[in-house]
């Protein structure tokens, strides 16, 4: 009913632009520029590219969001526009997989900022692991004790996080140079061309642009959902790749492409402490905190909800007690809250050991690019409602899809250029075809 639903537009679209941006641009911007080559030019392309799949994916899922507000997002596009097997192994994969290790290197992200805030170095107790870690544990807690606390702190976090981002784009383009190293890189561009390794960078970028997805989870808890989520959809990714186009591009020009890849993660740091010294960026620094822990906050509020979903369709071991809601806390499915909060932990000790191994990139980047691979399926379903007359508009209904596809095979090649994607291509199909074969197998 309409009196229980939590959420109003604006945080639906706080919820998506929160989620996406966060993270991903302030630690791989210098991975971007890693995969090419110190080229600011290229990156912008890279950028540019990348973004088909989340605009375009964001148009085509909004024609599904218009036409059901079940509980569990892409779970239930798949059982109603595709089949209950398929929705069992999507909701598999983002339950066991694809959430919980992004939550797990998110975390980790801002154990990093707030170890660079307050100078902690060496690998005593207090390191960003440990504290990445404290870190989950409260945002898991605030969501399960207050679904309301969590989307304010969203809507809160969401106007936080624009500032770094507008004032480093801003001052980076006027304090810095840009015209002599742009016009380089194109120099450079003409001469020695531009080399397939550049598809390494749409990993990391997949990263940064990830997110938009899980806020169909909360379909079912916004208000008029069928108008409020596909508006979302559709104006968040636009102003996020305006966003992260500007703090890129200011970043670079500003500190310089050479010293962003020497720098890595602390180039935000850098940049903040010659702008307004010590202290100032200090300030900055919190704002950058505030911003990750931000999209922390949005991809909890999506994955503590998925076992109670898939629960409520008995897709998943034990549903009888992760589909229950508890009365003491708001009605929120407790129990899927503490499952989902374990399996985010297991997938925190992986990344901690992938870490320490020297792992290249970390362990959500595969799983989000497979993430974009599933999402065909539905830009299929899409194509196909336009073929029987159920959508009118044929740039909707075939352009879109198929460009959301041009998008996410794109994406896809980013994360097939990492040594480890066999392996974990490997796991993931386990997992969806373990949910699909239980599901077959309980019906």
């Amino acid at each position: 009913m309409e009196e229980n639903k939590k959420y109003g537009l604006f945080t639906s679209i706080t919820m998506i632009m929160g989620i996406v941006i966060g993270s991903g641009i302030f630690f791989k911007a210098d991975d971007v520029l890693t995969y090419t080559d110190g080229n600011v030019l290229v990156g912008i392309f890279i950028f540019c590219i990348a973004a088909i799949a989340i605009i375009f994916g964001s148009l085509s899922i909004s024609q599904l969001a218009m036409r059901t507000d079940k509980p569990g997002g892409i779970i239930s596009y798949a059982e109603e526009f595709v089949n209950k097997e398929t929705a069992a192994a999507f909701g598999w994969f983002q339950t066991f997989l694809y959430l919980p290790a992004t939550i797990a290197v998110v975390a980790w992200v801002a154990g990093l900022y707030i170890c660079q805030l307050f100078n902690i170095t060496g690998d005593g107790f207090l390191n960003p692991y440990t504290i990445g870690f404290v870190v989950a544990v409260f945002i898991y807690t605030m969501n399960t004790l207050s679904a309301k606390a969590g989307g304010y702190f969203q809507n809160l976090a969401m106007i936080i996080k624009l500032i770094p981002l507008i004032l480093f784009a801003i001052l980076g383009l006027v304090k810095g140079d840009p015209q002599p190293i742009l016009a380089g890189d194109l120099e450079n561009i003409k001469t020695a061309g531009i080399g397939m390794g550049i598809m390494a960078a749409f990993a990391p970028i997949a990263f940064s642009f990830d997110g938009w997805i899980v806020s169909t989870s909360i379909a079912h808890e916004i208000k008029n959902s069928k108008r409020n989520l596909p508006i979302a959809l559709i104006v968040s990714p636009i102003f996020v790749l305006i966003v992260y186009l500007a703090y890129f591009v200011g970043v670079s020009v500003f500190v310089g492409p050479e010293n962003v890849l020497e720098l890595g993660n602390d180039s935000v740091g850098k940049m903040a402490s010659i702008l307004f010294g010590e202290t100032g960026s200090k300030v900055v620094l919190i704002f950058v905190i505030i911003s990750v822990v931000g999209t922390l906050n949005g991809l909890t509020l999506g994955l503590i909800r998925s076992p109670y979903s898939l629960a409520l369709r008995n897709m998943i071991p034990f549903s009888d007690k992760l589909s229950k809601e508890n009365k003491n806390f708001n009605n929120m499915p407790l129990n899927s809250a503490i499952f989902s909060a374990i399996v985010t932990f297991i997938w925190y000790i992986v990344h901690y050991i992938t870490q320490k191994n020297g792992m290249k990139g970390d362990v959500s980047e595969i799983a989000i690019c497979i993430s974009y691979l599933n999402y065909c399926v539905f830009y299929v379903v899409i194509i196909k409602l336009a073929i029987k007359g159920e959508i009118k508009n044929k740039f909707m209904g075939y352009f879109v899809p198929l460009m959301a596809i041009l998008g996410s095979l794109i994406i896809l090649s980013g994360g097939i250029s990492n040594p480890l994607f066999i392996y974990y291509l490997i796991i993931c199909l386990l997992f969806m075809v373990a949910g699909y074969f239980y599901y077959k197998k309980v019906k």
